[in-house]
């Protein structure tokens, strides 16, 4: 399952085993945060069963049915019967950030174009079956500014929206940088706004990678009632690169 506020990734390791006419195919199915990960993980089972005949992977880094990062391999099966077969089942199997790793010891009978794509799709969709997931949260980079006498009741007030702070610079005021769950951007402004009366300002950092973040102004750290900072100014226009 995908939302704007995040998505279905693989909590572990799964391995399943199905028997095809006396072949055996073990897939092995796990989390892949980027495609160095994948290349990684298949590595991984490729030296872990050196005597398999063939090791035919898939995989899908990002949302479950992005295409924007994908790769497959048919690794010397017939072209067609093996990598695609699998990807199609990745794409369509509501899980992201997927890699998985099909290895066949073949058992003496061809099984055929149509066989070798029902086998090996079918082993990943096995591996779907039995997976265990967990929710991935998208969140956003953003840096709160804050004075001094204020950074305890921020802390508190981002800990209390699920925001977590990677890093804090010290000065005059207090930068904080922060990791801020997607629909909760508003929450965690009006939250600021309440604890410190407007004084902190949440902002797009200005080393954002351009299309890193959805959003790409700052966001307001307002009160319920639009209230501005002490000083008159818009507490989102502070550190806005735009």
């Amino acid at each position: 399952m995908t939302s704007a506020a995040g998505y279905d990734v693989p909590a572990g390791r799964t391995r399943v085993e199905d028997v095809v006419r006396g072949s055996r195919f073990v897939a092995t199915l796990g989390r892949a945060d980027d495609e160095a990960a994948a290349r990684a993980f298949v590595d991984a089972v490729r030296a872990e069963f050196p005597d398999a005949t063939h090791h035919c992977w898939a995989w899908v880094v990002g949302p479950p049915g992005s295409t924007a990062r994908i790769g497959a391999s048919d690794a010397g099966e017939p072209p067609g019967t093996a990598g695609r077969p699998m990807l199609a089942v990745l794409l369509g199997g509501g899980v992201g950030d997927v890699v998985v790793v099909v290895s066949r010891w073949f058992g003496g009978t061809k099984l055929g174009r149509g066989g070798l794509v029902r086998a090996y799709g079918g082993a990943v969709r096995h591996a779907l079956r039995e997976a265990r997931t967990t929710r991935r949260v998208q969140t956003e980079r953003r840096v709160v500014t804050a004075a001094l006498s204020d950074v305890d009741a921020v802390r508190r007030a981002l800990e209390a929206c699920g925001v977590v702070v990677v890093g804090v610079t010290w000065g005059e005021v207090a930068q904080l940088d922060v990791r801020v769950p997607v629909d909760a951007l508003g929450t965690v402004a009006r939250a600021l706004a309440d604890a410190t009366r407007a004084r902190a300002r949440i902002d797009v950092p200005r080393d954002a990678v351009p299309g890193e973040d959805a959003q790409r102004r700052g966001t307001p750290a307002r009160g319920p009632d639009g209230a501005r900072g002490p000083d008159g100014a818009d507490p989102a226009r502070g550190n806005d690169p735009s």
